[in-house]
């Protein structure tokens, strides 16, 4: 999404031509057309996802060892306006901030990490987490638990340890 952005807002410092770019991608004229801004909005965090907040100091320091300080601060003009962006096109009353994969990629490109590594970094990042809801669901009788996923294997029977037994 930033490649996008650098490659079509000519002066990454101009608040308003990044807002204008900013709202065609909120608007699906613009980018992947899906009316998203990547990074931005957490369904818990709401003010700030302090996973988010510690990934940034790293950012910018890195980026200074980089050389990539016109970068960094493109970020942060998107992160400062994208959140007010989304409120006002969406008509919510909610803070949509940062969450922590905003900085990653930029992370990732400045480790020298190959775009297609990405998303699967991403994937790799969460499998235990997803696991352990998986396994939480199943413990808990079927309790709808984040994040939401669709199997497409075939079943087969898995002993569950609870208090007592095994199920």
């Amino acid at each position: 999404m930033f490649t996008d952005i650098k490659a079509h807002c000519s002066d990454w410092d101009n608040k308003d031509e990044i807002c204008t770019y900013l709202n065609k991608i909120l608007d699906k004229e613009a980018f992947d057309h899906a009316g998203l801004i990547y990074g931005m909005g957490h369904a818990v965090y709401t003010n700030s996802d302090p996973r988010a907040v510690i990934l940034k100091k790293f950012a910018k320091q890195l980026s200074e060892e980089k050389g990539m300080q016109k970068e960094f601060a493109l970020y942060e003009l998107v992160e400062s306006e994208a959140g007010q962006l989304i409120m006002n096109k969406r008509k919510m009353f909610k803070p949509v901030c940062a969450n922590v994969d905003f900085y990653s990629g930029f992370v990732y490109t400045m480790l020298g990490i190959p775009e297609e590594m990405f998303t699967p970094m991403f994937a790799t990042s969460r499998i235990s987490g997803w696991c352990a809801h998986r396994l939480e669901e199943l413990v808990n009788a079927g309790k709808i638990i984040r994040p939401a996923y669709k199997y497409v294997g075939h079943h087969r029977h898995m002993l569950i340890w609870t208090r007592d037994n095994y199920v």
